[in-house]
């Protein structure tokens, strides 16, 4: 098992030597927005999706991988689209506080992220948002943010945030989303109305960008063609966003594939509708855990909601 952080303009560095286990699964880093860019299994097949023309140099963050947004979800006021966390350089944390033992964890890194006077320009809050990327033994990837208000004038501060979360999918026509089934939602491309989910599961036809509002604990991410299911765990995040740009949005960026649409799907945990207020002093931890696990739903059998409920 191993986990690697990528400084800018810099070959994989490993961040510290792990026991040989029976399976190797590996997970990838970037200083430049504190972002996970490769999550493999231990046949070393990639799970997260990055566009075959995706730029990893600053200043732009990229489309792929899991990037952060903070301090805002979305487009509002003059900062630009989904925060600046995502494209910033981190750092490595050498000395955070304290996190429960979690046995489960074979590698782990911690980064943190403060303001520089430009962020305070756009957003003045003082903050330290300490990030842990972890993996354990079943190749699981966990993400655990940390946010501190450290301003000294006695302001709070408030935020919106979501893991921007892509997913590898063998064809988006074939891919199914359970768990959110009677939720309501905010349809982005309705101007933010809200509606109320129908149906069995999530299937995509079309263009889709709705906020899962006060959305399950579990959500799973069914590939009929590779038979594998997704689940994806939260913590301190009420919603979720479902997000596949179709093919006129994806013709429309120019950093992204006219055809990649097909094969990636974002599921983000997020926390949108109600954004986090935090007095000087006051900490938020939210958390994401990812598991990819065989799936025969192909056949018929409903394994998946035995994930979504264990």
């Amino acid at each position: 098992m191993e986990t690697s952080v990528i400084p800018p303009f810099s070959q994989s560095q490993p961040i510290m030597p792990f026991p040989w286990l029976l399976k190797t699964h590996t997970s990838e880093i970037r200083l430049f927005g504190g972002q996970v860019t490769s999550w493999k299994n231990d046949y070393g097949e990639e799970l997260l999706f990055v566009s075959s023309k995706a730029n990893f140099k600053p200043p732009k963050a990229f489309h792929g991988g899991i990037p952060i947004c903070f301090p805002q979800f979305g487009t509002q006021g003059n900062l630009e689209q989904h925060g600046f966390a995502r494209n910033r350089l981190w750092a490595i944390d050498d000395n955070p506080p304290p996190l429960p033992v979690n046995p489960a964890i074979k590698a782990f890194v911690d980064l943190i992220l403060k303001p520089s006077e430009d962020d305070l320009k756009m957003w003045p809050h003082s903050f330290e948002f300490r990030l842990r990327i972890a993996l354990g033994a079943g190749g699981d990837l966990g993400l655990t943010s940390r946010i501190r208000n450290t301003n000294t004038d006695g302001r709070p501060f408030s935020y919106t945030f979501a893991y921007h979360t892509y997913f590898s999918v063998s064809d988006i026509s074939e891919v199914r989303v359970e768990g959110l089934e009677t939720m309501d939602y905010l349809d982005n491309m309705k101007g933010k109305q809200r509606f109320t989910e129908q149906g069995d599961a999530i299937v995509f036809e079309s263009e889709v960008d709705k906020v899962y509002l006060a959305a399950p604990s579990k959500v799973a991410i069914i590939d009929h063609e590779m038979r594998r299911t997704f689940v994806v765990a939260k913590e301190g995040l009420p919603d979720a966003v479902v997000w596949n740009p179709w093919d006129k949005k994806a013709k429309a960026m120019q950093d992204f594939g006219d055809s990649e649409y097909k094969h990636m799907l974002c599921v983000e945990p997020a926390a949108v509708e109600k954004p986090i207020t935090l007095k000087p002093g006051e900490e938020w931890k939210g958390r994401i855990g990812l598991s990819a696990v065989p799936s025969s739903y192909c056949s018929g059998q409903l394994d998946p909601l035995k994930v979504l409920h264990g």
